[in-house]
């Protein structure tokens, strides 16, 4: 059976952005990158909210263009662009890239892309995530956690109001200090 997996980074105090939206103490280094690189490439799609989707769209699509990319980053480009992805939006009126526009995370449309997918599904992003969390459709928490505090921001957890109870899967820590925690949701 295929799964959703909400993969996201955060800081050590539960962040996924900074106060201003700023996301530069995230320590993607080569490795980490290729980890990304390899997990995408998995997947059977990509689920993003609009906003998440407008950002990668400015970069990924000609990223492997760009003369000044690093050969891992380049490597994300095509893997980026032949992802199924969808992008949860209700103002989005058109995606390129093989992307579908979904208004409403209908949870019967959800379960049958999961069913119907050539692998795992990756939902990315905190307030996305976080309807995904309350209708019970994430199946495993993928954090990237950076040894960074941040103090305030955008907290990880959109969902204050869902209690999901997790089994710790694995562990992973990269050279640069991410630790990556892998938890199955288990109710």
């Amino acid at each position: 059976m295929r799964k959703i997996i909400w993969m996201m980074s955060a800081s050590l105090d539960g962040f996924m952005e900074g106060p201003d939206h700023e996301i530069d103490w995230h320590l993607v280094d080569e490795e980490l990158h290729r980890h990304f690189n390899d997990k995408v490439r998995a997947m059977g799609g990509i689920l993003h909210g609009r906003v998440t989707w407008e950002l990668m769209a400015e970069f990924w699509p000609t990223a492997d263009q760009d003369p000044a990319c690093s050969d891992f980053e380049a490597e994300f480009a095509p893997i980026w662009r032949d992802t199924p992805k969808y992008v949860f939006s209700h103002t989005l009126r058109e995606a390129q890239w093989n992307t579908t526009i979904m208004r409403e995370v209908v949870p019967e449309e959800i379960r049958a892309l999961k069913e119907s997918a050539a692998g795992d599904l990756c939902v990315g992003g905190a307030d996305l995530a976080a309807s995904f969390l309350r209708l019970g459709l994430i199946d495993e928490i993928h954090t990237y956690v950076h040894p960074v505090v941040l103090g305030r921001g955008k907290s990880m957890f959109q969902a204050r109001d869902v209690r999901a109870d997790l089994r710790l899967a694995g562990t992973h820590t990269f050279g640069n200090g991410v630790v990556q925690l892998r938890h199955e949701l288990t109710n």
